[in-house]
């Protein structure tokens, strides 16, 4: 009989094998965490608590939606289908005892239901919970700074209308507190909704938000803010505010009628300010102006028949024109960054359903997920992951794998032994924050 010579089969360019396992093995240990921590803010017991019930005992519960969604949104997913990542994610599953989830369609369908009941009303009080939790938690801060900003959503949808930037889509108006980076409030808008409509009725709603002996103290917005009732609300309610200014007519006159020698030194260019008031102000305001040479335009623009680039800043503050520049300035981190974290980093850049309301509703729960990944940010990693962005920490943290293991009745999440000490860490401060008093 003559022996066949064995010959090895490679299975890829790399010396190593490929099996299977029995194992129960997580890739998102670290998102375990960020469960747990929800688990601790008893999230499946508000939901249930101000979202609508299921008509019928065998329909699913709302803390069934929207657990797996807050999941989902924090671990990169970027469509309901990807709510499957957690659905076969046996160990995350069981370590975060998560026995169902319902299907794709599912999703849809009750996105769409929430949309036509008390959903969205729901969500506001499920958020504005959370909110105070964490405002109640902040002792020495009373006055608030309150950032807002409209942002177009692309969305060729059933029920989307024409944005302003010529594309059809959405325009939520979104307001964030700069001390701690929460949204305060959101308002989901058609795309042909302007963002300077009802721009006051946007700010009360935000001021409804805060906690008791908490309160919105100062305003920052664009130039869409720029209305009389806004400021004469502002002086009424003693909030200090700081609104780019519209160059119309009269705010040109403003500037023309600035002495040469008012004009001083700053960055590139120069500095000045005016008194300034509307028809329908009931106090005048200064206006701090920046001044810039204009610079050639690729294509030959047609310019100003100002001769300088200006930047305009409608203010009831006392403070020194430099600092108040500054100060307004700041709302590009404060605001403009932190929405783009929650349009690129929690995906409300793309919107699931055909119909608005049902989109309004996920808009919601990417807020709410948003947020509850500030407040884990802010109490409970470590200070060097405070600044960090959710794609950084999901490098660092969520995508840490871990095994799971059964022995004497216990379940075990094993992890390298680099990480040990941090998950440790992190699940005592989540005992702390959420099962000792303040």
């Amino acid at each position: 009989m003559i022996e066949q010579k064995r010959t090895k089969v490679k299975q890829g360019i790399l010396p190593f094998i490929l099996e299977t396992t029995d194992e129960v093995i997580t890739p998102r240990a670290g998102l375990i965490l960020f469960g747990e921590f929800l688990h601790g803010l008893m999230l499946n017991q508000r939901t249930d608590k101000y979202l609508p019930l299921p008509r019928s005992g065998r329909g699913y519960k709302p803390s069934a939606f929207i657990l797996p969604l807050i999941l989902m949104l924090n671990g990169g997913g970027k469509a309901i289908e990807d709510i499957r990542e957690i659905k076969v994610d046996e160990g995350l599953r069981e370590l975060l005892c998560i026995e169902q989830i319902p299907s794709s369609d599912a999703f849809y369908s009750w996105l769409k239901r929430m949309g036509k009941a008390e959903g969205l009303k729901g969500l506001e009080q499920l958020n504005r919970f959370y909110l105070h939790k964490q405002l109640k938690r902040e002792k020495g801060i009373k006055d608030y700074t309150l950032d807002i900003d409209a942002t177009a959503i692309l969305a060729c949808k059933k029920e989307s209308e024409m944005t302003y930037k010529g594309f059809r889509g959405y325009m939520p108006m979104v307001g964030h507190l700069a001390e701690n980076g929460l949204v305060v409030y959101e308002e989901f808008r058609q795309g042909n909704v302007t963002p300077s409509a009802k721009n006051l009725e946007f700010i009360k709603q935000c001021e409804k938000q805060m906690a008791k002996g908490k309160r919105i103290g100062y305003l920052r917005a664009d130039a869409a803010s720029y209305q009389a009732e806004i400021f004469n609300y502002c002086e009424r309610r003693k909030i200090k505010y700081a609104i780019g200014a519209h160059i119309d007519n009269a705010v040109k006159e403003a500037i023309l009628s600035i002495g040469i020698n008012e004009w001083r030194p700053y960055k590139d260019g120069h500095i000045a300010e005016t008194v300034h008031c509307m028809e329908k102000t009931k106090k005048a305001f200064r206006l701090i102006i920046v001044s810039r040479p204009y610079q050639q335009g690729l294509f030959g623009e047609k310019q100003s028949d100002l001769k300088q680039r200006y930047k305009v800043i409608a203010t009831n503050l006392n403070w020194k024109a430099e600092k108040l520049v500054k100060w307004y300035d700041a709302r590009g981190e404060y605001s403009e960054n932190r929405i783009k974290e929650l349009k690129n980093g929690f995906s409300m850049q793309r919107m699931p359903s055909s119909y608005f309301k049902a989109n309004a509703v996920f808009f919601r729960i990417g807020v709410l997920a948003y947020n509850l990944f500030r407040i884990f940010q802010l109490n409970i990693l470590p200070k060097e992951y405070e600044k960090h962005q959710i794609k950084t920490i999901r490098w660092k943290l969520y995508n840490i794998a871990g095994r799971i293991v059964y022995h004497s009745r216990k379940i075990f999440l094993k992890v390298r032994s680099y990480a040990y000490s941090l998950f440790k860490e992190i699940r005592y401060k989540i005992w702390i924050f959420c099962c000792k008093p303040l």
